[in-house]
């Protein structure tokens, strides 16, 4: 069969590739074509990439309203691409913004679509239920306690585990020692290491690196390193860390959480990655005041971190906007590091998550129950 998926951000990229290697288990005769990044290119081998994310990443209202015709020209792009292509089913990872209007699209030429990792309905927007009713085949869900809110919504959702349990999993099977780590990074130094997820977008991190480097600066005994990633210009990170002493490395976010103390992290999937891995972690986020506002009044969930939102209580302290201060900061990150008050409780909090997520293999199953819908003709949601 042919698969068509879309993915626009890091998080789809690394879901859509572990998803494609399912896929090719569960339907050895499978083609693809896709919107995604390099994790997917390399996963489907013979699959064409139609257009990289590092394109189509636009985030905040602000920055949406300015790409506005770039996001328009992009999704007629795609729209005619799908056409082109035919594909069995449209495969839609997350990125609701733009992916619910392919769901539209494929719904009106009568193409078969499946949603993997639900739109955050949960936490804004919750009129996108009525679209995911009309337009979606299949849903595909990540976390357990969305079973049952779906459920509610009269959405019978397909659950089998969380796919970062597969990520972490090969990770483990790979990972350098320590030494080949600090080579990789330019430490000559053995300090602690305090890692930096500022995120994967030019804005998010213009918004709260800087922060990030200042706090630095109050722990002189640690070295603290940003994990920066591949499609972004290195550039953007040197303006920041320029003589700040902070290191950086590329595309290697799982090393530098696995050898850090602690963490420092912008909301989104690395919150959870972080966690998943082990270590402790505080979450710190800002972005334009517009968005924020706005976001304040819509969001209707108690955090922004998956962990917290997962373990239905808060676990990781939330620094966002207005409590995003050094002295806030500063503290937070000294009750998580080797000898603070919090650390020994979220390690432990940390397995109980893991726990509730489950084990790896999420990403095969799911591929399993799809290629098991196609074949079985199944019936809309």
């Amino acid at each position: 069969m042919k698969y068509y998926l879309i993915a626009g951000e890091a998080s789809g990229d690394l879901h859509g590739a572990n998803l494609i290697r399912g896929l090719k288990k569960a339907d050895p005769e499978a083609e693809f074509r896709f919107w995604g990044g390099d994790r997917m290119a390399a996963a489907a081998g013979c699959g064409a990439l139609a257009r990289h994310y590092k394109t189509t990443s636009f985030f905040g209202l602000v920055e949406i309203v300015r790409n506005l015709r770039t996001i328009l020209s992009q999704l007629n792009e795609c729209k005619q691409d799908v056409r082109t292509y035919a594909p069995d089913v449209l495969i839609l990872i997350d990125y609701p913004g733009f992916n619910f209007r392919m769901a539209k699209y494929a719904r009106s030429i009568g193409l078969k679509t499946f949603y993997y990792i639900a739109p955050k309905v949960w936490a804004w927007k919750e009129n996108r239920v009525k679209a995911i009713r009309k337009y979606v085949d299949r849903l595909f869900i990540i976390f357990p306690f969305e079973i049952d809110y779906f459920r509610n919504k009269g959405i019978d959702a397909c659950y089998e585990g969380n796919p970062l349990m597969d990520a972490v999993a090969q990770y483990r099977e790979k990972m350098p020692s320590r030494q080949e780590f600090l080579n990789a990074c330019g430490i000559a130094d053995d300090k602690p290491i305090v890692a930096l997820l500022a995120g994967s977008r030019k804005t998010e991190i213009r918004y709260n690196l800087p922060f990030m480097v200042e706090l630095s600066k109050r722990f002189p005994d640690y070295r603290f390193v940003v994990g920066g990633v591949s499609w972004l210009d290195r550039a953007i990170y040197d303006a920041i860390l320029k003589d700040s002493g902070v290191g950086y490395i590329q595309d290697r976010t799982y090393d530098l959480l696995h050898f850090a103390e602690a963490a420092v992290v912008t909301s989104g999937t690395a919150t959870l990655e972080t966690a998943l891995i082990g270590t402790p972690e505080v979450v710190c986020y800002r972005a334009d005041e517009l968005s924020m506002r706005i976001g304040r009044h819509l969001v209707k969930i108690p955090f922004i971190s998956l962990v917290n939102l997962v373990m239905g209580r808060e676990v990781v302290r939330e620094l966002i906007q207005w409590d995003m201060t050094q002295e806030n900061a500063c503290n937070e990150l000294m009750s998580i590091l080797e000898g603070g008050g919090k650390r020994e409780r979220m390690v432990r909090d940390f397995e109980s998550l893991r726990e509730i997520i489950g084990g790896s293999g999420a990403s095969d199953r799911f591929a399993a129950r799809m290629v098991e819908f196609l074949k079985n003709g199944d019936e809309k949601i």
